[in-house]
């Protein structure tokens, strides 16, 4: 059985850090690209980050210099650093697991809310 489960999410104020972290199981981790989605309220899900088991990278632009996605291949985890924190930035934010090269697989997490406060 595959799960994604989040954690960190919370009520933060402007300006502030805050670190999700996804840990996957049943599945082969390393054969997967890991990333962070979020879907504010009314909107449609967007993409943050995304990581390879090698470590190449991929932002939005609306969260470079400000996000940093890493990933822990040993532990089966990801983390998303989220620093300088905009309300702009409240959503569920969601982990993801797509097989890499062929794509036959993609799991999402259950989410978990960031709220940012003015």
């Amino acid at each position: 059985q595959v799960q994604l489960v989040e954690s960190g999410g919370g009520l933060v104020q402007a300006g502030g850090p805050l670190r999700l972290s996804c840990a996957a199981s049943g599945i082969t981790f390393r054969l997967y690209v890991s990333g962070w989605y979020r879907q504010a309220p009314g909107k449609q899900r967007e993409l943050v980050a995304t990581i390879t088991s090698g470590g190449s990278i991929n932002y939005a632009d609306s969260v470079k210099g400000r996000f940093t996605i890493s990933r822990d291949n040993a532990k089966h985890t990801v983390y998303l650093q989220m620093n300088s924190l905009k309300p702009e930035d409240t959503a569920v934010y969601y982990c993801n697991a797509l097989s890499w090269p062929t794509g036959n697989y993609n799991y999402w997490g259950q989410g978990t809310q960031v709220t940012v406060s003015s």
